[in-house]
């Protein structure tokens, strides 16, 4: 996280805390995925375990010895009959969004990742949640740890919803829209902000008391209308 980052974060008291609170970000990106493998693998993820996936993807690949390892290209997975993708544990619904997948990946929906980074973040979840399985979440969790877009702030996760419940106190996580709207200010550098509010909900796991515990509550700025 830049400089500049840290800075405009730090210009609200409760972010600033939580920063102080966590410690440097750890936002990692992984530079060389690309938004096909990314997608294939979010399918694969989906309300599992981790060991569970990886072991579905594993053989997945088995089925194409002589290629690299990793993800099939999108032909390869496309030639599997259904069953086949069945036998490596996917459910009907993920294999048809693994299919749909690679059809859009053909078709050049899902595009590079060089044409990706030419794309805006709004372009790139309009394309991608016309594909079966990919909702605009996924999309966004694409943006930021694939294609390390800075400014992306997933107003319907729950740990980002719940990290900013904790941090502030509340008795239940503020609705989308509501952070959707406090989140602006964080603009452009709302990725860094999602990253701490995360490890806010690991601190609230973790039963961890707020850094804002204690401190008497910062009076709401006035209306200019009741001004």
């Amino acid at each position: 996280m830049s400089r500049d980052a840290l800075r405009h974060l730090r210009r609200d008291p409760a972010l600033a805390a939580l920063i102080r609170h966590v410690g440097q970000c750890g936002l990692a990106v992984q530079r060389g995925v690309s938004p096909y493998h990314a997608l294939m693998r979010a399918i694969a993820y989906q309300q599992l375990h981790a060991r569970a996936a990886e072991a579905m993807l594993r053989r997945l690949a088995e089925h194409f010895p002589d290629h690299p390892a990793g993800i099939p290209e999108p032909a390869h997975v496309l030639a599997l009959p259904e069953a086949a993708l069945r036998g490596c544990g996917f459910s009907a619904g993920k294999a048809a969004a693994l299919r749909d997948i690679c059809a859009h990946a053909l078709a050049g929906t899902v595009p590079t990742r060089r044409a990706a980074m030419r794309l805006s973040d709004a372009a790139l979840i309009e394309r991608l949640t016309a594909i079966r399985g990919v909702g605009r979440w996924t999309v966004e969790m694409l943006l930021i740890f694939t294609l390390g877009r800075p400014d992306v702030l997933p107003v319907d996760d729950y740990g980002v919803r719940d990290g900013y419940r904790w941090l502030h106190g509340l008795d239940k996580q503020p609705a989308p829209r509501t952070l959707a709207a406090i989140g602006e200010a964080w603009s452009p550098f709302r990725s860094y902000a999602a990253w701490y509010l995360w490890r806010g909900s690991d601190a609230a796991k973790r039963g961890e008391e707020s850094p804002l515990a204690g401190q008497p509550p910062r009076p709401r700025r006035r209306a200019k209308a009741e001004a």
